[in-house]
């Protein structure tokens, strides 16, 4: 090429140097570099983009396999979560499952996180939930690591069969776990197929080789990386595509698993708006923590034991992520409740708000997930109803004794619970039904049909016996010791049928509903019995100051509540079939009468 650019001035015009001429491989050299460069940044840009499509394609399939199991089963196993979990091992065993049915124990950990902020799990068994899901993780992470690519299409096809031709929502949900597994599986194929034409690139392989030079760098580039995508199993599946195509060496991987571990603790961690909710994710923090302060400066003696397990850097990756977290478990499921302890002093529990009708339960974070939402909603409007009862035992004593400071703190409780009910029903529609299966939507309206008799409830404590009691202080008119002994007998049926009312809404409890409805019977002979008793006293007296027409309003009014309460048992009769057999019965009753 030299000694042709050199021959080429003794051919060209006169009076044009050799050093002035054109060599036309040099022009040709000069205009076809840019164009090789720009091929190569397209090609790599290409392929980045390749691989981030492919990591939210992961992602989604994550967020499908989620979302079925919630909608399809989350109130079952919000019930079951309430009843079992007190053992460890039962503990365990759930966190382990439930991360196994989620694909994701980020999801585990936030939904675990909202069940003990709430009060629905304690925090020792909520961290012995959070060890059996970062277990559960590893052994979807062993599944998933095999050439199972085959079977994406099958799922795919045979979730989207169930899903279009079912009826039932459980089958829909259960299809759409099986389309979101078989995209999990999909791009996890195609990101070993995107990362081929990278493996032997200079500058990714200069990067990750520093990385592994730098453990701690690598620990914290995974941990953020983990965060950024909510799930560890997306990033650790993508740590064994990497290591599968050489990209990484083992030490290297070993180190980006223990920072997929660390910032799979982060998302539930930050998305906790009350201390009280970050003491579980912290300990889960903690406890993942100390396993990478151990483990970091034994990443080369690991990795030669690990070697005995296979020896390629995949293969270890996945089986040290396995090892690292049973270990974990088996060190700390003893010692939990110190961890707890120590939890409980790094975050105590904050000042109750000066202002009771600010709601404290309803968490915007867990609107995604429809049966922790429903929990925070069914939470909140037992606040409600413990504010109901405080209004509803000084009843008596203010009748009684005319107690004035106490009716003027009942009287201002209504708009306390007007603005709770405002704020519980602003939530559930915030909830939306497009995010509740059949159970999870009868439970939402369970919940405001309880928030809306609560609030009648509240109206008539507060507003109409509040204003007998004021009547009967400007009468200078004192009730009989014979009417405030029928009195405090109404109010103790009042008092026992709300009682029964909190065992129906809180546990769907058939026989207290049962209970519930057939005491309305109780309370309307109660009513004219003690009725005729009064009137009787009142024409013996003749003259009562107005008294007489206050005191058989107020039996009216306290037979009023116990119907608001009666009419929580109506659903649950419902559903349990039972409600026309009693209407049926009520009606023969009638004719019967007649």
């Amino acid at each position: 090429m030299a000694l042709s650019c050199a021959r080429l001035p003794m051919q060209a015009t006169a009076g044009v140097n050799a050093a002035q001429a054109p060599c036309p491989f040099r022009f040709g050299v000069a205009q076809a570099a840019p164009r090789f460069h720009s091929e190569i940044i397209m090609k790599g840009t290409l392929i980045l983009l390749d691989i981030a499509g492919y990591v939210a394609l992961l992602l989604w399939g994550t967020h499908m396999v989620t979302s079925g199991v919630l909608r399809g089963y989350g109130s079952a196993l919000r019930r079951w979560l309430g009843r079992y979990l007190s053992h460890r091992p039962a503990a365990f065993c759930f966190g382990l499952a439930m991360t196994a049915l989620l694909q994701s124990s980020t999801a585990t950990g936030m939904m675990a996180t909202s069940f003990a902020a709430n009060g629905f799990l304690g925090l020792v068994p909520g961290l012995v939930v959070m060890l059996g899901a970062n277990v559960g993780t590893t052994l979807v992470v062993q599944l998933l690591s095999f050439d199972v690519a085959l079977v994406a299409p099958v799922l795919v096809l045979l979730g989207f069969l169930v899903y279009r031709r079912s009826d039932d929502a459980r089958f829909e949900n259960l299809g759409r776990c099986a389309i979101g597994l078989g995209l999990m599986l999909l791009a996890l194929h195609m990101l070993v197929v995107s990362m081929a034409p990278v493996e032997d690139t200079a500058l990714l392989r200069t990067a990750l080789h520093s990385l592994a030079s730098e453990p701690v760098m690598a620990v914290l580039v995974a941990a953020l990386l983990t965060w950024a995508c909510h799930s560890s199993v997306a990033v650790v599946l993508l740590i064994v595509s990497l290591a599968t195509t050489n990209v990484v060496d083992a030490q290297g991987a070993l180190a980006l698993v223990l920072g997929a571990n660390l910032g799979g603790t982060l998302p539930a961690l930050l998305d906790a708006s009350t201390p009280v909710a970050r003491r579980l994710p912290l300990g889960n923090l903690l406890v993942r923590a100390f396993g990478c302060v151990v483990c970091l400066p034994l990443l080369q003696p690991l990795t030669t034991l690990l070697a005995h397990l296979g020896d390629s850097p995949a293969r270890m990756a996945v089986n040290f992520h396995t090892a690292f977290n049973l270990v974990l478990a088996l060190l700390f499921i003893l010692p939990v409740q110190r961890l707890a302890q120590l939890l409980v002093r790094l975050l105590p529990d904050p000042p109750k708000p000066a202002d009771a009708g600010l709601p404290q339960y309803l968490d915007e974070g867990a609107l995604d997930a429809a049966n922790v939402a429903l929990a925070n909603a069914a939470r909140e409007a037992m606040r409600m109803g413990d504010m109901v009862e405080n209004m509803l035992k000084g009843l008596v004593e203010v009748f009684g004794k005319d107690d004035r400071a106490r009716a003027a703190a009942i009287g201002r409780m209504d708009a306390v619970l007007d603005r709770l009910g405002v704020a519980i029903r602003e939530y559930l529609a915030e909830l939306g039904n497009e995010a509740l299966n059949e159970e999870d939507g009868e439970r939402s309206q369970e919940i405001l049909g309880f928030v809306i008799n609560i609030e009648h409830v509240g109206d008539i404590t507060a507003n109409n016996l509040m204003e007998f009691a004021a009547k009967k202080v400007a009468s200078g008119q004192d009730f009989s010791a014979d009417d405030i002994q029928d009195l405090a007998r109404m109010h103790a049926q009042v008092m026992e049928s709300l009682q029964l009312a909190w065992a129906v809404f809180l546990r769907s409890d058939v026989r207290a509903a049962q209970q519930l409805v057939a005491r309305k019977e109780v309370l309307w002979r109660l009513e004219n019995e003690i009725s005729e008793r009064h009137i009787r006293a009142l024409r013996e007296r003749r003259d009562d100051g107005g008294a007489g027409d206050v005191y058989l309003r107020i039996l009216r009014d306290l037979k009023r509540i116990h119907s608001h309460l009666a009419a929580l048992a109506y659903p649950v009769l419902e559903r349990a079939g039972l409600l026309q057999d009693r209407l049926r019965d009520a009606a023969q009753a009638g004719a019967a009468s007649r």
